[in-house]
């Protein structure tokens, strides 16, 4: 037995010397480095075009196309002139064209002709364009204010050309016109932009690009951002009852008593002396 352990303490001994010199004896490792793998930065026209963005309005949907909104115009010729009019089978005046066929791609513009004068974007005349508008003055020779409106057809540099619906008594209705050579060349006032310019409404025609799909899940209610109004509901009041007062009764008046002027009082009638007898005497 006494063997066996001798042995085990040489083997025991053998292996930490093994092991003790592998440790000492070990060369040092260099030290490592930590580097961050930087991405060189490169600008992104060397390496990609960007795509071009689409062209949208400042309310976030897609512009209406100028020869979408000018074929739908077109459409419309022939309609009957009518004072204040916006259908096509009740018929248009000169505003309530223009309100129809912007309307019909979510631009809004005013039915006035006083106020389209100051719709969207002044455009000098030369650099008119499809879908932008016209305005004109009123017939008279002296007018200076607003009076007429159409929409123009014509490229920049061409002679403008524009849909309107006039209430001309020789050709009244919805037709084309131009402006050089013709009496609205003295009534032109100027060129006014809207497409691009005013916002479009939210689901006019045509629509807008369908917005990427998010994924769906239980999201937590967002808190409310600094400066948003948080519309807080008063609390109700409640009535209280009101308590009637109970009513004061009446005091009668009191009836003044009423004396007799002459009060008659009655004397005590006198009494009389007692009868006093006379003693009878009896006859001798």
């Amino acid at each position: 037995m006494r063997y066996v352990w001798l042995t085990f303490l040489v083997l025991v001994l053998g292996l930490l010397t093994v092991v003790g010199w592998q440790k000492w004896h070990r060369p040092p490792a260099p030290d490592a480095e930590v580097t961050t793998a930087l991405a060189p930065t490169r600008p992104v026209s060397d390496t990609m075009p960007a795509p071009a963005a689409a062209e949208t309005t400042p309310s976030g949907s897609a512009l209406p196309q100028a020869d979408s909104l000018i074929q739908f115009a077109m459409q419309q010729l022939g309609s009957p002139y009518t004072y204040a009019g916006t259908t096509p089978t009740g018929g248009f005046d000169c505003s309530g064209f223009l309100l129809y066929v912007y309307g019909r791609f979510g631009v809004p513009v005013p039915h006035s002709t006083a106020l389209l004068i100051d719709t969207g974007r002044g455009i000098p005349r030369e650099q008119a364009r499809p879908g932008d508008m016209v305005i004109f003055t009123g017939t008279a020779t002296t007018s200076t204010t607003p009076g007429h409106a159409g929409i123009v057809l014509s490229e920049p540099g061409q002679p403008i050309r524009f849909i309107h619906s006039s209430s001309a008594r020789r050709e009244s209705g919805v037709k084309i016109s131009q402006v050089e050579g013709t009496d609205y060349e003295r009534r032109f006032m100027g060129i006014r932009r809207v497409l691009g310019v005013v916002p479009a409404k939210a689901g006019a025609e045509p629509k807008a690009a369908a917005r990427p799909a998010t994924a769906t899940g239980h999201l937590a209610p967002k808190a409310p951002e600094l400066g948003t109004a948080v519309a807080v509901s008063a609390p109700a009041v409640r009535k209280l009852p009101v308590r009637k007062a109970a009513p004061k009764p009446r005091v009668a008046a009191a009836k003044p008593k009423v004396t007799s002027r002459a009060t008659t009082t009655k004397k005590p009638a006198p009494k009389k002396p007692a009868a006093t007898k006379k003693p009878v005497t009896a006859r001798k």
